[in-house]
């Protein structure tokens, strides 16, 4: 794939919600306050039925991205090729505004285990996970996305932080990152690190999409849940955030205990706010 390196990521088209089956009536009754939904891929990777005509009714008004679970892009058993094709023909049929997908495994020897299992922080994962990456994106003609997820160890053969880690994947295989800073925040927590030391040394260029999501706290852990609302210590690293990367895309995740779509779009609102705050801050200060 040949790309030019003076245009990275794109200009942003806004704020957006993940959207959700529970929602589909609502965005087919009525245009919403949102600008644009992200799907997860694996659920449209089907032949017809109910969740393409759902797809194809909403996308008519809502610039789509997609969202993948199940690349497992750091997997030492190889890349699906199945599951590469599905991808590149629902990306081919959506057209969508970029695709991504998680910086972690997912299984072994065929077997998905349905979670994002983070990877060693080594040399010799980089250089798997960077040819994984320049794969995919051969195949799909497009730079990917990459999300930082949220984690509950630490791997002994770790030579490096996970934010230079994610930097050395985004430069060297030429993707761009999706950040997710509930999964930052929930990281920082368990792991004891500075979330504003992993921010600072992220490649400001290569953040194309920002995740926002609630998470449940256990104490002495926190887990990365998207049952909750954003919580305020997450708000308060968007804030910063934004900041320090300008306008990116921003999207609310919710997954379970899904609410009625205005509070959704409620919260959604507060991330507006928040952004243009930081925005006219930086302005008044440049």
């Amino acid at each position: 794939m040949t790309t030019s390196t003076n245009l990275l990521r794109t200009k942003s088209p806004g704020f957006g919600l993940g959207l959700r089956p529970v929602h589909y009536p609502d965005f087919l009754r009525e245009k919403q306050a949102v600008d644009w939904l992200e799907i997860i891929s694996e659920n449209y990777m089907v032949p017809g039925g109910r969740p393409i005509a759902m797809l194809d009714a909403i996308r008519k008004d809502y610039p789509i991205a997609m969202h993948g679970v199940s690349m497992s892009i750091g997997s030492t058993d190889g890349l699906d090729t199945d599951y590469l094709a599905a991808l590149r023909k629902l990306v081919n049929y959506v057209e969508p505004m970029w695709v991504s997908d998680h910086l972690c495994w997912t299984g072994v020897h065929g077997r998905n285990s349905h979670d994002l299992l983070p990877l060693p922080y080594s040399e010799e994962a980089l250089r798997l996970v960077v040819a994984h990456v320049k794969q995919v994106q051969d195949l799909l003609g497009r730079r990917i996305l990459l999300e930082n997820v949220s984690s509950y160890l630490n791997y002994r053969a770790s030579e490096m932080s996970e934010w230079e880690f994610l930097r050395e994947v985004s430069e060297q295989a030429d993707c761009l990152l999706l950040l997710d800073v509930n999964n930052i925040y929930v990281s920082s927590i368990n792991h004891r690190f500075s979330a504003i030391d992993f921010l600072n040394h992220l490649p400001v260029e290569r953040v194309q999409q920002i995740h926002l999501a609630g998470h449940s706290d256990h104490g002495d852990y926190i887990v990365d849940t998207h049952d909750h609302p954003v919580a305020d210590p997450v708000w308060e690293l968007y804030r910063y955030t934004c900041s320090r990367f300008g306008e990116i895309a921003t999207m609310i995740e919710r997954d379970d205990h899904i609410p009625a779509l205005e509070e959704l779009i409620a919260e959604l609102d507060r991330a507006r706010s928040i952004s243009a705050e930081s925005f006219e801050k930086v302005e008044r200060a440049a």
